[in-house]
């Protein structure tokens, strides 16, 4: 059993140093084209998969960063 949490464990950092990782490339300054957005998308998709399983709450927390990416900006607009 103490092998099966080693590797959990591992993969956990794993998750942790991927999700950094998107998150940089969740910056607006980054991914400017809607051919990058998709590709975004689809990774911050792909590691909310991988990290429903995960018991640390680092990955929890950073799939929720990830996820909040992906909601469309709101620009505040006055009108006159």
């Amino acid at each position: 059993m103490n092998e099966i949490s080693k590797i959990d464990r591992a993969l956990d950092e794993v998750l942790v140093h991927l999700g950094t990782m998107v998150l940089r490339l969740a910056s607006p300054q980054v991914t400017k084209s809607a051919e990058e957005r998709n590709a975004l998308m689809q990774s911050v998709n792909q590691y909310a998969a991988c990290a429903a399983r995960s018991g640390d709450p680092r990955v929890h927390q950073l799939k929720t960063e990830l996820q909040s990416t992906l909601k469309p900006r709101l620009r505040l607009v006055a009108s006159r």
